[in-house]
């Protein structure tokens, strides 16, 4: 599944720590594609037991952070767990099937 990150139209680079819980039932290679996101910025991917983040060239991957985690099957008690865990979530999306997945992260 690619996953394309760009930030929000008024921001013209995004400068901040990000976090993301890649959830699927089954591994997956989650291949990352962004543009205007500054590199040197600390981002973090947990992806559930079996799945992969391919990073595109460049020096994005030097500053992500990739790690494996058990997370709670159900959607609900996911978004519970990343609340109390970080004490916020800005967007939660499920999907069924996709090959292409679209975030804008901003303010």
């Amino acid at each position: 599944v690619a996953l394309h990150l760009n930030p929000i139209s008024s921001v013209h680079i995004h400068q901040k720590p990000l976090v993301f819980l890649l959830n699927s039932p089954l591994p997956l290679v989650w291949k990352l594609k962004t543009e205007r996101l500054a590199p040197g910025i600390r981002r973090v991917f947990f992806v559930s037991l079996g799945s992969v983040v391919q990073f595109e060239k460049g020096n994005f991957s030097l500053s992500a952070e990739t790690e494996e985690k058990l997370f709670p099957e159900k959607n609900e008690h996911l978004l519970q767990w990343a609340q109390k865990e970080y004490g916020a979530v800005t967007s939660f999306t499920e999907l069924k099937i996709s090959r292409n997945i679209y975030i804008k992260v901003g303010e």
